[in-house]
């Protein structure tokens, strides 16, 4: 398959961001790429252009990161409560996901702060009550963590009313 080098002139997901001289196939350049007005052919004269595609990445880069830093320190302000249901063993019914903890960082954290629930790193759901520390992606330099406690939620009474009712 032949392919030509473009010059970017945004960020596009999977391929790389502004002013990244990137090889693609030419029917994707020439069909997609260029007409979208997402990037420029790599000729002599769009090279010269790189400067100035290369100033303006640097800029948003410096400001996606300032952005990120301001927002990792409201996060890192904050605690997150939720209650898990248990019975009266002890034992959790349900869990705390990374959906859930983005719905509770919206009820409970400070107006106007929402994630997107990919942004937070839960490895895997919370089973059980108690403390725990769950880091958030928010640039690849900036990784704070939100404070977590789950605290039980007695499901004894709701197993003693469905015996009553039986």
């Amino acid at each position: 398959m032949p392919t030509v080098e473009v010059i970017l002139k945004e960020q596009i997901k999977g391929l790389g961001a502004e002013a990244d001289i990137v090889k693609v196939r030419a029917g994707y350049a020439r069909n997609f790429l260029v007409p979208q007005g997402k990037a420029l052919e790599a000729t002599r004269a769009n090279k010269t252009r790189l400067k100035m595609l290369q100033a303006r990445r640097s800029e948003r880069e410096a400001r996606e990161l300032a952005e990120a830093e301001s927002l990792a320190a409201k996060i890192k302000k904050i605690t997150l409560r939720l209650t898990l249901k248990t019975g009266a063993d002890g034992r959790a019914f349900g869990s705390v996901t990374a959906h859930d903890l983005a719905e509770a960082l919206v009820e409970q954290g400070p107006k106007g702060l929402q994630l997107e629930r990919h942004a937070i790193q839960l490895e895997k759901a919370i089973k059980q009550t108690g403390k725990f520390e769950v880091p958030v992606r928010l640039h690849p330099d900036v990784i704070p963590h939100i404070r977590v406690v789950v605290s039980p939620e007695s499901g004894e009474a709701a197993g003693e009313e469905l015996a009553e009712g039986a």
